[in-house]
């Protein structure tokens, strides 16, 4: 099938390739990145934004910044994104640590390689047995028996990061009751509604 090149295609095309460009998130996007990191972090949130950027030669702390790039959402240094005005706009894949994408309808959703991010700064945290590490890296939701400890004052819908007894960052979800209510649940009780965890690295690797 031929393709007639008119001028209306050409807006069209033009405005998908400026969809692509690397570019500082609007105000609807920026409120959407906020209210998913603070679901997980609370008022950490401020010192992710806040955090100084120590690059380079320059004695200067820098600041870290927000970026689109393709629809998903980078956590990069200032100065990397000065550097990354010098990479073709079709060679720039990522750059910085990614937080999460946009999906078609608009929506944000945090991706697993914002864990290093959310269990540094956690404010609810669950750490596994090592007997049930393996079902949550395969996907399935933290039942009551598989939890070791749990953090207080937990309410339910809160972001909570999965650890391991060591300390692992395994990777976070959902808080499907209280950490009271939990006390009280059965052994297979769902605790926690699982949204990421590290085992995408291989289960969704052309994904990623």
């Amino acid at each position: 099938m031929q393709y007639k090149k008119t001028k209306k295609s050409c807006r069209v095309l033009g405005f998908i390739k400026l969809k692509q460009k690397m570019r500082p998130l609007d105000e609807q996007e920026t409120t959407q990145v906020f209210e998913k990191l603070h679901k997980f972090v609370g008022n950490n949130l401020k010192n992710i934004v806040e955090n100084p950027s120590h690059e380079g030669t320059d004695n200067t702390p820098g600041r870290y910044c927000f970026r689109l790039q393709r629809n998903r959402v980078y956590y990069v240094s200032e100065s990397l994104v000065k550097r990354a005005t010098n990479v073709k706009r079709d060679n720039l894949v990522s750059l910085g640590t990614q937080l999460g994408k946009f999906t078609k309808g608009g929506k944000f959703h945090l991706t697993v390689q914002s864990l290093g991010i959310l269990a540094a700064h956690a404010k609810h945290k669950v750490w596994l047995k090592p007997t049930s590490e393996m079902s949550f890296l395969y996907g399935n939701n933290v039942l009551k028996g598989g939890v070791g400890r749990i953090t207080e004052s937990i309410t339910e819908h809160d972001g909570v990061v999965v650890f391991s007894m060591s300390d692992v960052p395994l990777g976070f979800g959902v808080a499907a009751k209280s950490t009271q209510a939990c006390r009280k649940m059965d052994p297979n009780g769902i605790v926690v509604l699982h949204q990421a965890d590290i085992g995408e690295y291989l289960r969704m690797e052309d994904d990623l």
